[in-house]
């Protein structure tokens, strides 16, 4: 079948975005679903960093690709052996396709499954090559086994995790990266107890759900960090007790936690920003490192903050989620009002605006912009 898809084939960073035009939408031939892929019509897409940092060159991946990894969509089509979803199903699809036997995924740790990080690194699909080709055959690459930039997209089965269909397309689509990966960071790597205080440098999408996050895990004092003042306004409104610049964010948080936060979270992809969490910590505080730097920056830090001072640095990977879990129970917190990811949304547009979109997000101005790729409705 034929699918109109945002398809990147040379990393760029001449700006504006909008006027160099890096990515182009292409008509390209997608295959019928494999055993274990499913057909899905794409709804809503997010744009991501992560998206950006493949078009900057930042990420390295295979190229010519097909580009988009948060979203949400309906079940068209299953292949063979498909049993864990049916056509008409509402879905989330997930950047990380646990295979359920890798020793990551049996040691319950999914989203670090190796057989997935193998496909995904490679642009294939977890049950085979690539099923995207261009006007002339060539092969186009699938980013994180999802390519969401497009009307229509064959998935591994495990990419994909049912969810209710009363849930606003606009709403879900961020369900699958950016809250997976922020709150899980919170909630699953740091394993925040209620009552323990949190301070969350960098205000995209996921340090905002990392802020939701500690709200919905009952930290306080919630403090969040961010050079844009629009961000540290809408971290407020998410559950933030306090906001800073971060120029004035270390010695602010010493003396609202008497020392320094329990946890701190670096959502930038700066090790700049990281030493900086170090030092915002308290004796035996942690620091949780989710944004994704330059595969070249180093990070020092002091030595002694380790066995001398007992403070933790942990990366977290899409939040260490098992996302048959975490999705459904993230939507249930929306549904309860302690996660209003609506409020991210700063924009709706067409799959012909990404290069805009993308210019937007490297301003700093947007948050979460949804791309409408097939024309659905919300839900």
């Amino acid at each position: 079948m034929k699918t109109r898809a945002a398809v990147l084939r040379g990393t760029s960073t001449a700006r504006p975005y909008s006027a160099s035009r890096p990515v182009q939408v292409e008509e390209l031939h997608l295959g019928p679903p494999r055993e274990g892929e499913v057909l899905v019509r794409v709804a809503a897409a997010s744009l991501c960093h992560s998206d950006l940092s493949v078009v900057n060159g930042d990420r390295v991946r295979p190229l010519p690709m097909a580009l988009g990894h948060e979203a949400v969509g309906v079940i068209e089509e299953t292949g063979p052996g498909v049993h864990r979803v049916s056509p008409g199903d509402h879905v989330a699809l997930v950047f990380v396709p646990s295979c359920g036997f890798c020793h990551d995924c049996a040691q319950g740790r999914p989203a670090l499954c190796g057989r997935a990080a193998a496909a995904n690194g490679s642009g294939a699909l977890l049950h085979g090559p690539s099923l995207l080709k261009d006007a002339v055959g060539g092969t186009v690459h699938h980013q994180l086994g999802v390519s969401a930039f497009s009307e229509y997209a064959v998935v591994a089965q495990e990419s994909v995790v049912p969810i209710p269909p009363d849930v606003p397309f606009s709403v879900a689509s961020m369900f699958g990266c950016a809250v997976l990966t922020g709150a899980g960071a919170v909630i699953n790597t740091a394993a925040l107890r209620p009552g323990q205080s949190a301070v969350v440098y960098g205000l995209g999408g996921v340090g905002l759900s990392a802020v939701l996050g500690a709200r919905a895990a009952g930290a306080y004092p919630i403090v969040a960090v961010d050079p844009v003042a629009e961000k540290r306004d809408l971290a407020l409104r998410l559950g933030a007790t306090q906001a800073y610049t971060p120029g004035d964010a270390v010695e602010a948080i010493r003396e609202l936690t008497s020392g320094g936060a329990e946890l701190a979270v670096e959502a930038v992809g700066s090790p700049n920003v990281m030493a900086v969490c170090l030092t915002a910590v308290a004796r035996g505080g942690k620091v949780v490192s989710v944004g994704l730097p330059a595969p070249d920056r180093v990070l020092e830090v002091p030595a002694l903050a380790f066995a001398g001072e007992g403070k933790s640095l942990l990366g977290s990977y899409m939040g260490d989620a098992v996302p048959r879990r975490d999705i459904p129970r993230y939507l249930d917190m929306w549904r309860a009002g302690l996660m209003p990811v609506e409020e991210m949304h700063t924009g709706t547009l067409r799959l012909t605006d990404i290069n805009a979109a993308l210019e937007e997000l490297a301003s700093g101005r947007a948050i979460r912009q949804v791309i409408n790729t097939s024309g659905m409705s919300d839900a």
